[in-house]
């Protein structure tokens, strides 16, 4: 006699970033619905990076609609140059700005994650450290034509054009891209939603 196999919860990925998306199908994980929050990301004064990633990705799941037994996974990527948050660039000239504050120095890069099952919340805040190479003019504002600053945190994205600028990180790769794989992982499995189509 067989028995039917536990119905898996649905998930519900609150993020409309393909790079998300792509992360989770490397755990093999494809999601249900894919809802992106509308919040207001603005810092308030004076907050600090880390606190502002892991407060976004905390106010994106609660934007959330979802059933009582629907996973729903929100996050949030901030890079930070000391306490100031670099968000996403609202035009060209911002984007050069923040290439040309990133030029030659190291930053931090925050994703924040946050799972909710029910009344249940789990989160977990990565911080990674990236160097970013001395830019030159040219080499900057290729980078800018190629338009992929648009929508990416301090105006670059490492796993696109600008990883040549790259030469060193200390932390989470798949976090600075947008979506830590471990922590991701561990907060799923712990939500009862296995990986790699088990369970």
């Amino acid at each position: 006699m067989t028995h039917p196999l536990p119905s898996r919860p649905r998930l519900i990925l609150g993020s409309g970033s393909p790079r998300r998306k792509e992360l989770l199908a490397v755990l093999g994980v494809v999601p249900d619905a894919i809802l992106p929050p509308d919040i207001d990301e603005t810092p308030a004064r004076g907050e600090l990076p880390g606190p502002y990633c892991a407060r976004i990705a905390r106010e994106k799941l609660a934007a959330i609609p979802a059933g009582p037994d629907d996973v729903v996974l929100s996050a949030d990527t901030t890079v930070a140059l000391g306490r100031r948050i670099l968000g996403k660039p609202a035009d060209e000239g911002e984007a050069r700005a923040f290439l040309d504050l990133l030029s030659g120095r190291r930053h931090r890069v925050f994703t924040a994650l946050a799972v909710r099952r029910g009344p249940l919340v789990r989160e977990r805040l990565v911080e990674s450290r990236v160097k970013m190479k001395q830019l030159s003019p040219a080499e900057r504002d290729g980078y800018i034509a190629t338009g992929d600053w648009r929508g990416k945190a301090g105006g670059y994205s490492i796993q696109g054009p600008a990883g040549a600028f790259i030469p060193w990180i200390s932390g989470s790769h798949s976090a600075i891209v947008g979506l830590p794989l471990s922590e991701t992982a561990q907060l799923l499995q712990a939500m009862g939603l296995e990986i790699w189509g088990q369970g």
